[in-house]
């Protein structure tokens, strides 16, 4: 099998290499046939324009020349006649020698004046190409990065790649993904940019998917091969905002949620489809529009999706306000985050730290639990416990807003 794997890429790069050189050789020959048919019209032009006036000086010279050979061979003629002719004759001589200019001839241009046509060629160039052509093209054992985890999240994958040749300076990596199989079709760009890992959203639980990078070197244009596919998938179903919620209009994914007419809605909480959320995992918050902000405006993780509050800053309940305010269990805490506006990502990060014991690890039996909490927001964070009354292996994720206008995507 590896055998079979470095014998059909060899035979990919050769074949790769066959049809650029190819290429480049009728492209090249191209452009020298129709350098050579530009030049050659430029000669046939500056000839034309040059000759032409030396044939018309030409032509009347010879024409001024035969006249006066003409009127020679009269006068000569009319010396030899008897001298009843020769009076009519000298006479017509006389007449015609006056009509005509013998002593007049065009202008001949000044030798500098007369074109002289040559060709400036310059040999420099073949050095160039011999200079350009060593240089083109390069062979490698190893692509310079390579795919190297590939993590399953909510309806998505987290893929990160490293280089793995260190002499090779990456100015953007570009990373590509397609569903695996037969109907997989072509591969599609996921990601371009200097980052060395990228969410990839919006795919099918249960489903393999490929996944390859390359990279672009520093001053480069051109890519460098891809890694070698690897394949990935997600378990896990897609983070989604509840349907039928008064007051928001979910997208067809029912991952963006968008604050409509707030007089809709007394108590504006969206929660979670399910509790899709587990410990150990990242949920994240992504505000693309923001309306009039509200003190009671808030995006975080709760135990139930109980309804009749007006906000997420209620008890068994971590949040995190739109003025950067964090709230736990109801109670806001002296530490506080950026304030929340378009762009802003917000993170959610927890682990189950046992404040009692439970019995033989089982979660069902409950019991008093700490989770451990990290909140992100721009460059910032904070860290702290939150107690809960029960054991929770998984937890619902909502947000609330006062005032129309905002949408918020979930992954």
């Amino acid at each position: 099998m590896v055998i079979a794997g470095v014998r059909g890429s060899s035979g990919q790069a050769r074949e790769a290499l066959r049809r650029h050189f190819t290429e480049l050789q009728a492209a090249a020959g191209r452009l020298l046939t129709e350098r050579l048919a530009t030049l050659l019209a430029e000669v046939d032009a500056i000839e034309a324009d040059s000759v032409k006036p030396l044939d018309d000086c030409q032509s009347l010279i010879e024409h001024g020349v035969s006249q006066a050979d003409e009127l020679l061979k009269e006068g000569e003629a009319a010396l030899r006649c008897g001298l009843g002719e020769k009076e009519d004759k000298l006479g017509s001589f006389t007449k015609k020698a006056m009509h005509i200019h013998l002593d007049s001839l065009p202008e001949v241009p000044a030798l500098v004046d007369v074109p002289c046509v040559s060709a400036q060629l310059d040999d420099s160039l073949l050095g160039v190409l011999r200079d350009r052509v060593s240089r083109l093209g390069s062979v490698s054992a190893h692509p310079p990065v390579q795919i190297d985890e590939l993590q399953e999240r909510p309806g998505s994958v987290l893929a990160r790649w490293c280089k793995v040749d260190e002499d090779f300076a990456a100015a953007d990596y570009r990373l590509q993904y397609r569903r695996s199989g037969s109907g997989g079709g072509q591969f599609e760009d996921a990601y371009i940019g200097r980052d060395c890992e990228f969410l990839v959203l919006h795919l099918d639980p249960h489903t393999d998917y490929q996944f390859r990078v390359c990279a672009r070197g520093e001053g480069r244009t051109e890519w460098s091969p891809w890694s070698i596919p690897q394949t990935g998938y997600t378990t896990l179903a897609p983070h989604e905002w509840c349907p039928g919620t008064e007051g928001y209009i979910l997208s067809s994914r029912k991952n963006i949620a968008l604050r409509s007419d707030s007089s809709q809605a007394r108590y504006p909480i969206l929660y979670s489809n399910a509790p899709t959320y587990f410990c150990g995992q990242t949920l994240t918050f992504k505000i693309s529009a923001a309306g009039q902000v509200d003190r009671r405006d808030s995006v975080g993780v709760c135990v139930d999706s109980r309804k009749g509050a007006e906000s997420l800053q209620r008890d068994q309940a971590v949040c995190i306000s739109t003025n950067g305010a964090v709230f736990v269990n109801g109670k806001e805490m002296t530490n506080q985050l950026p304030a929340v506006t378009v762009g802003s990502a917000v993170t959610f990060d927890m682990e189950v730290v046992n404040l009692f014991p439970v019995s033989n690890n089982n979660l069902s039996e409950g019991g008093n639990f700490k989770l451990r909490v990290t909140i992100g927001s721009g460059n910032r964070e904070v860290v702290f416990d939150w107690l809960v009354d029960q054991a929770v292996d998984c937890l619902f994720f909502g947000c609330s807003f006062v005032h129309s206008g905002w949408k918020v995507l979930v992954f």
